[in-house]
């Protein structure tokens, strides 16, 4: 009889590891959104006090992500901004030749494009070491001489969040245009978001900064700059940010690290 009912969970077991396998991982980051708010007790928060992540400014929109697992994770990544060690994961957005290539480092082994194949929307959702990494897709503006009849490529950029050590940490790519409610449902909370304040090549300063304060991340850190006054994007996000300009290309931030008030941190060491 024991020997029948072995053999039985043996078998269900070898089907059901399958369909374990198949299941999409779970987002931390959109649980934690959802979920109403709870009182976290001091002995968990000293526990998760001790995981940090370093963030660092390379140039342009490549931020490098050194996770507490030792990954090393780049964003809108070309191959020109490069700190240190190549990164083991590195996403992509195709709006111009500065924040894709189609040739990375062969040694580089996670290369996420932020673009599907055929008309299709790209899909990322996978844990590489200690980080889940997910997309959420926007549309993107067409390259210039492109005569294909329309103006935008539909989930031609991604959205690239980050959840590592407690935190949830976004990317905003190359944004091109204002997002809906089923965008910002999709990203869930973030606790840091990279956001590009050109004003011009991705999109006005008006437009991203509405995005900036709708998604009440505790700490902003610019992208795209170029030589946009950072006084202009303050006065549009409003007081209720702080700014943090540190003479640094890179910070260490934990959970229990996040500023009390939402800060805009410029990193001006690059």
């Amino acid at each position: 009889m024991w020997r029948l009912v072995s053999a039985a969970l043996a078998l269900f077991g070898a089907f059901l590891s399958p369909a374990l396998a198949q299941q999409p991982q779970r987002s931390e980051c959109l649980a934690m959104a959802n979920a109403a708010p709870r009182i976290m007790s001091a002995a968990f928060r000293q526990a998760a006090a001790a995981a940090e992540v370093q963030i660092t400014y390379a140039g342009h929109s490549t931020y490098f992500i050194d996770t507490p697992g030792g990954l090393r994770i780049a964003t809108d990544y070309s191959g020109a901004y490069q700190v240190g060690r190549l990164p083991d994961v590195v996403t992509m957005n195709r709006a111009h030749s500065t924040h894709y290539s189609l040739f990375p480092d062969k040694r580089i082994p996670h290369v996420l494009h932020g673009w599907g194949e055929d008309g299709k929307p790209a899909i990322v959702s996978e844990r590489i070491g200690d980080t889940f990494i997910r997309n959420v897709t926007t549309d993107i503006r067409r390259y210039f001489g492109d005569d294909a009849g329309t103006d935008m490529i539909r989930d031609g950029n991604s959205i690239f969040i980050f959840e590592v050590a407690g935190l949830c940490i976004g990317h905003l790519g190359h944004l091109h245009h204002k997002l809906d409610d089923s965008h910002f449902a999709q990203i869930g909370r973030l606790d840091i978001v990279m956001v590009p304040i050109d004003g011009t090549y991705t999109m006005s300063l008006d437009g991203v900064s509405e995005i900036t304060k709708r998604l009440r991340a505790s700490v902003v850190l610019p992208m795209h700059r170029f030589a946009t006054p950072l006084d202009d994007f303050m006065r549009r996000i409003g007081q209720q940010f702080e700014i943090d300009r540190r003479i640094d290309r890179s910070f260490r931030m934990s959970r229990d690290a996040l500023p009390s008030a939402p800060t805009v941190i410029i990193l001006d060491g690059v």
